[in-house]
C-alpha cells in the first residue's frame, strides 16, 4: 500500500549539520521502499512517497526522527478507487 508522509522539524532540531534529512529515516529498514522524496528545506518540511506493508514497518522507518519531528501519514493511491455501480433509486410514491 502506498502511503504520503510529511515528516515537520523545527530550525531548532534541523538536521542540516548532523547529515540532513537522510539521519530521520531508517533508509535501511525492510518493510518500507521510498518511492519519491522531496523537500521545502526553508520550511523544514519532507515529504516521503512510501511503500508498505503495514503501520509497524511505517513507525520503524520513522522512528529516527521521533525526538525531531512529527509526521503525518497518509494511504494514497495512484489511480482513484473503484466502486460498483450504484443501484438505481426506487421512487416512492407520495400522497
Amino acid at each position: 500500500m502506498l502511503f504520503m508522509i510529511t515528516q515537520v522539524h523545527t530550525p531548532e532540531t534541523c538536521p542540516k549539520d548532523e547529515g540532513g534529512a537522510d539521519v530521520l529515516i531508517d533508509k535501511g529498514f525492510h518493510g518500507v521502499t521510498v518511492k519519491g522524496r522531496w523537500g521545502a528545506w526553508s520550511q523544514h518540511t519532507v515529504w516521503y512517497l512510501v511503500e508498505a506493508d503495514s503501520a509497524d514497518a511505517i513507525q520503524k522507518f520513522l522512528d529516527p526522527g521521533m525526538k525531531r519531528c512529527h509526521a503525518h501519514v497518509v494511504p494514497v493511491a495512484a489511480q482513484p478507487l473503484t466502486r460498483p455501480a450504484a443501484a438505481p433509486r426506487r421512487s416512492v410514491a407520495r400522497r
